[in-house]
C-alpha cells in the first residue's frame, strides 16, 4: 500500500513538473482514493511547514469529471464555515486541479479504529460528530439554499483535532444556479444510488431541482447515521423499495433518543421528511441528545468562552476537570487545549483555574509541539500581576520546568518571578522561594549574574522574613543551590547564610541550617571546614532543643570524620626543627603522648615547662663561657616580647676603657662537663628562694656600669662623639701605656668599677680532648646558626655579677627594670634618661660628661704616681 502511495505521489510530482507549475506545498504520500473522482495526499506547506492535505483531481483520462473538480473548487472557495473543510490554496492546470486544505483524514478509516472502543465512549463520539455535520448541512441547506447531494462517509473527514468536517462538494448546487451540476451530472458519482433518496431513484437527479433543497440531504443524513452506528448493516432495509419504516430490530446500535428522529429522516415522502435543521434543533433542546453530550457542551462552551459569564466559565472548567481524561486524545490536545490557551489571554478569575488544566492537557502533547503549544503561552502569564495566575504557575511549575531552556528562564521568567520575593502576601513569597530550586539547578540553570548576584540578594532578605516557614525554606534552598554557585561565592555566602539559620528562633530553621551544612560539605575546603565551619556551628551542640542538638552532633561527626581522613594523608611535620637535636628524648616522648584527661593535661603541661627550664643547655653549650647579666646577646624565648628601645640592658654597650681594665681578669677556661649540673642545681635552688637574687653591698660597681652604659646610649642619640673632641691620652707616649691598669695602685682609694666583658681567647682544638676542629663535640656537626649563650664570669674577676634568674615566666620584668639586688646595693642609682624630656636629658648628659672627665683625669694622676713610686 505504501508503495502504491509513493508511486502515486511520484506520478503527480512528475505531472506537475511537466506542466511547469510552482507548488506552494510539498506533496507527501497518498492517503486514499475517494470514489475514483479524486485522490487524497498528505502534504506540508512550504511557508510555515504546517501540515496540509491535497485533493488531486486528475481528469486527463476522463474529461467528463472536469466540471465536478471545478465545482468542488468553486464551492470550497466560497463556503467558509467552521464545520466545512478549510480551503487554503489551489494549483490548476488543463488536466489537473490540486486543492490544498487543512490536514484531514477520511471518516471511513477512523470508524474502523473506533469499533474497538467502549459503547458509551463510541456513542458520545459519533453523536458529537453528527452534530458537527448537522450544523454544516443546515448551513448549506438554509443559509446557502443549496443541496449538497453527496452526503456519505467518504464526504466526511476528521481534522487533527478530531472534529468532523464536511467535504465532497463535487455536486453541491443551488437550484437557482445556471451552472448547477447536481441535476445533470449527479449520476457520475460512484455508488450514487445507494445514498440517493426515493424520489431520485424514481425520477432521477433532475427531479431535485423542483423540490426542497434540504430534502435530499436529510434522507442522506439518516443513512449516514446508520452507517456510523451500524457500519456492518449498511444500507438499511428501508433504503430499498418499497421503503418500509425501520423496525425496532433494525435500530441495532443507534441510541433510542436518536432512533425516533432517524426514522423521520428516512421518510419516503420528501414533504414529511425531517430536515437537517429540524434534527439539529430537536437534538439541541434542553433534553436533547446533542445538548446532553459532553463533547458538544465542551465545544460550545469553548467557542463562546469570551462572551460567557464567570459562572458559566466556572461550570465549563469544572466539567473539563471532571471529564477531560475521557476525551479523545486528539480532541483534548488539538481542540480543547488551544481554546483554553486562547482564553488565558483574557485573564480574569478563571485564568488561575485554566492554568493547571492547560498543563494537565499538555502532558499528551509531543515534545516538538510542546514549546509552541504550552511553554510559549504559559510563560507570557508570568508578566500578569494577577496573584491567582502567579500562584497557579508556581504551584504547577514542576510539570513544565524541565521543558524550559536557559534563554526563556533568564529573559522571560526570572525578571517577573523576582517580584514575588517582595510580595506582601506570604504565600506568594514562599511559593517563589520554592520555585527557584526547580528553575535554577535542574530545569534550566540561571545565568551567573542572576544566580550569584540578584538571586542571593533576594535570598538574604528572605532569611529575615517574618514567616518562619519562609526562613526555613530559604535556608534549604541555599543548601540546594550551594554546588551550583561560583567558588568565591561559596566561600563568602554559605557559612554566613547557614550561621544565620543556626541563630534563628525557629527550631526547624536551625535544623535546616545544620542539614544545609551537611549537604554542602563538598563546597568547603578542609581549611575552611576547620577554621570557619566547625567553630561557627559548635554552639549548636548545646542548643536548648534536643532535635537541634542531635542534628548538630551528627553534623559535627561528619565534619570531623572528613578532617580525620584528610589529616591522615598529611606529613607529621612540614620542616625539621633545628633544635630537635638538643631536645631531651624523655621530654620529647612525654610531649608526643596524647592526653586523655584534664588532670593528665595539667601534669603534662607542668612537666613540659620544668623540662624546658631545667634542660635548656645542650652538651656543646657546656663548653662555652657565660657572660655577666649585662651582656646584650641574651637568649630570649620567641614568645617573650622584645625589649623596649630605652632598655638599659638591651642598649648597653661596653666602654673601651672598662673593657681594657677587665681584659686580664675576664678570660677563663671553659668548665668541665660536670660543672653544668652543679651550676644548674645551684641556680635553680637559689632561684626558688626568697632573696636569692640579692647581691652583696660591696658590689657597687654593677650600678656604676649600668649608669655608664645608660649614659653612653643616651649620648649616642644626642651627639656623634660622646667622649668630646679632646684626646684622652697620647697613645704614642710611654706614659700613655695601658699596662699600668693591669695592676691596682698601691695606695689609692678603692674605686668600684664594673668590668666589661671581653671574649676569651679561643682554645686550640688539639688541647681539648673529645672535640673536633670546629669546636663542637665529636660526632656532631656545627649547627647553621647559634644564639650566643651567656657566660658565667670567673671567680678571679674584680667584681661578681649578680646571678641571673632562670625563671622564664619573669623574664618580661627582667628586661625593663633593674633587679632588687641592684637597687639595694646601689642606693644612688642615676635617674633613667628615658623618663626625661629632651632638655633635661641634654643637661644630664652634659653633667655626666663633666664627671667622667674628672674621673679620667684622676686615673691619669694615679698612673703618674704609680710610675714614680
Amino acid at each position: 500500500m505504501d508503495y502504491l502511495r509513493n508511486l502515486g505521489s511520484a506520478a503527480v510530482s512528475t505531472l506537475v513538473q511537466k506542466s511547469g507549475l510552482n507548488l506552494p506545498f510539498s506533496l507527501g504520500p497518498k492517503v486514499a482514493s475517494l470514489d475514483g473522482i479524486c485522490s487524497l495526499y498528505e502534504g506540508t506547506k512550504k511557508d510555515d511547514s504546517s501540515l496540509v492535505s491535497i485533493f488531486e483531481y486528475d481528469f486527463s483520462q476522463r474529461r467528463d469529471l472536469a466540471p465536478l473538480a471545478k465545482n468542488s473548487l468553486r464551492k470550497l472557495r466560497t463556503i467558509r464555515h467552521p464545520d466545512v473543510l478549510k480551503f487554503m490554496d489551489v494549483v490548476e492546470s488543463d488536466t489537473t486541479v490540486l486543492i490544498m486544505t487543512e490536514r484531514v483524514r477520511p471518516l471511513e478509516f477512523i470508524l474502523q479504529a473506533w469499533a474497538s472502543k467502549g459503547v458509551h465512549e463510541r456513542e458520545d463520539w459519533i453523536i458529537w460528530g453528527l452534530h458537527r455535520i448537522s450544523v454544516a448541512l443546515a448551513f448549506i441547506n438554509e443559509s446557502c439554499a443549496s443541496t449538497h447531494g453527496a452526503i456519505r462517509t467518504k464526504s466526511v473527514f476528521l481534522s487533527l483535532s478530531g472534529e468532523w468536517k464536511l467535504g465532497g462538494f463535487e455536486v453541491l448546487s443551488n437550484p437557482k444556479d445556471d451552472a448547477a451540476v447536481l441535476y445533470s451530472l449527479g449520476s457520475l458519482l460512484p455508488d450514487n444510488m445507494s445514498w440517493a433518496p426515493p424520489e431520485v431513484k424514481k425520477g432521477g437527479w433532475s427531479s431535485l431541482k423542483q423540490g426542497d433543497p434540504p430534502a435530499a440531504d436529510a434522507y442522506a443524513l439518516g443513512l449516514l447515521i446508520n452507517a456510523t452506528f451500524n457500519p456492518d448493516h449498511h444500507p438499511p432495509a428501508t433504503a430499498s423499495p418499497p421503503h418500509p419504516p425501520p423496525t425496532a430490530a433494525a435500530r441495532a446500535n443507534i441510541p433510542n433518543t436518536v432512533f425516533s428522529l432517524y426514522k423521520k429522516l428516512l421518510n419516503p415522502n420528501p414533504k414529511g421528511r425531517l430536515t437537517a435543521k429540524g434534527f439539529l434543533e430537536i437534538g439541541m433542546s434542553d433534553s436533547g441528545f446533542f445538548s446532553s453530550n459532553r463533547l458538544v457542551k465542551v465545544c460550545l462552551g469553548l467557542d463562546n468562552f469570551a462572551l460567557a459569564s464567570e459562572s458559566e466559565k466556572m461550570i465549563l472548567l469544572r466539567t473539563l476537570h471532571e471529564s477531560v481524561d475521557s476525551f479523545p486524545s486528539e480532541f483534548a490536545t488539538d481542540r480543547v487545549l488551544p481554546s483554553l490557551v486562547s482564553a488565558l489571554e483574557y485573564g480574569g478569575a478563571s485564568a488561575a483555574t485554566i492554568v493547571p488544566l492547560v498543563l494537565r492537557l499538555g502532558k499528551n502533547v509531543s515534545d516538538d509541539k510542546y514549546e509552541n503549544a504550552i511553554v510559549a503561552p504559559v510563560v507570557k502569564l508570568f508578566a500578569s500581576p494577577d496573584r491567582g495566575i502567579r500562584m497557579a504557575l508556581l504551584d504547577h511549575l514542576p510539570e513544565y520546568a524541565d521543558k524550559l531552556d536557559k534563554k526563556t528562564v533568564d529573559g522571560k521568567i526570572f525578571p517577573h518571578l523576582q517580584t514575588g520575593f517582595s510580595d506582601t502576601v506570604a504565600v506568594i513569597r514562599e511559593a517563589t522561594v520554592k520555585s527557584i530550586s526547580l528553575i535554577a539547578p535542574k530545569a534550566s540553570p540561571l545565568s551567573d549574574r542572576n544566580l550569584n548576584n540578584d538571586l542571593l540578594r533576594f535570598l538574604a532578605k528572605m532569611q529575615q522574613d517574618p514567616e518562619a516557614s519562609i526562613r526555613t525554606n530559604t535556608c534549604i534552598l541555599i543548601g540546594r543551590l550551594g554546588p551550583t554557585l561560583g567558588y568565591n561565592t561559596k566561600k563568602k555566602v554559605l557559612v554566613p547564610a547557614f550561621l544565620r539559620a543556626l541563630k534563628d528562633p525557629f527550631v526547624h530553621a536551625r535544623v535546616a541550617g545544620l542539614m544545609a551544612f551537611m549537604a554542602t560539605i563538598d563546597c568547603f575546603d578542609v581549611e575552611d571546614l576547620a577554621t570557619k565551619v566547625i567553630p561557627n556551628m559548635s554552639f549548636a551542640l548545646v542548643d536548648k532543643e534536643k532535635l537541634v542538638r542531635d542534628q548538630a552532633f551528627k553534623t559535627m561527626e561528619l565534619f570531623v570524620k572528613k578532617l580525620e581522613n584528610y589529616v591522615a594523608t598529611m606529613p607529621e611535620t612540614v620542616t625539621p626543627n633545628p633544635m630537635d637535636q638538643f631536645t631531651d628524648p624523655v621530654a620529647a616522648a612525654s610531649q608526643g603522648t596524647l592526653v586523655t584527661s584534664a588532670a593528665g593535661a595539667a601534669g603534662a603541661l607542668a612537666g613540659w615547662a620544668m623540662s624546658s627550664i631545667g634542660k635548656r643547655l645542650a652538651a656543646s653549650d657546656m663548653q662555652t663561657t657565660m657572660a655577666p647579666s649585662t651582656v646584650t646577646s641574651i637568649d630570649r624565648p620567641t614568645s617573650a616580647p622584645p625589649p623596649a628601645e630605652d632598655s638599659r640592658i638591651g642598649n648597653l654597650r661596653p666602654s673601651p676603657l672598662l673593657t681594657s681594665m677587665s681584659a686580664a681578669n675576664s678570660t677563663v677556661t671553659s668548665p668541665a662537663l660536670p660543672i653544668r649540673s652543679s651550676f644548674q642545681s645551684n641556680s635553680k635552688t637559689k632561684g626558688m628562694q626568697l632573696g636569692a637574687s640579692k647581691v652583696p653591698a660591696s658590689i657597687t660597681a654593677a650600678a656604676l656600669a649600668e649608669t655608664l652604659a645608660e649614659e653612653i646610649a643616651a649620648e649616642d642619640r644626642l651627639e656623634s662623639n660622646p667622649w668630646g673632641d679632646d684626646d684622652l691620652m697620647d697613645v704614642n707616649a710611654d706614659e700613655g701605656d695601658w699596662s699600668a691598669f693591669e695592676t691596682a695602685p698601691a695606695s689609692v682609694p678603692p674605686i668600684t668599677v664594673i668590668p666589661a666583658v671581653v671574649a676569651p681567647k679561643p682554645v686550640a682544638a688539639s688541647t681539648r680532648p673529645g672535640f673536633n676542629s670546629n669546636g663542637f663535640a665529636a660526632g656532631t656537626s656545627a649547627p647553621k646558626s647559634r644564639t650566643p649563650i651567656p657566660r658565667m664570669p670567673s671567680n678571679t674577676s674584680s667584681t661578681i655579677s649578680p646571678s641571673s634568674s632562670t625563671n622564664d615566666w619573669d623574664q618580661d620584668d627582667a628586661w625593663n627594670t633593674p633587679s632588687n639586688a641592684q637597687r639595694s646595693s646601689s642606693p644612688a642609682v642615676p635617674i633613667p634618661t628615658s623618663t626625661m624630656t629632651k632638655e633635661e636629658r641634654a643637661a644630664e648628659m652634659a653633667k655626666r660628661k663633666e664627671e667622667r672627665k674628672q674621673r679620667i683625669a684622676m686615673l691619669k694622676e694615679q698612673k703618674k704616681h704609680a710610675g714614680k713610686s
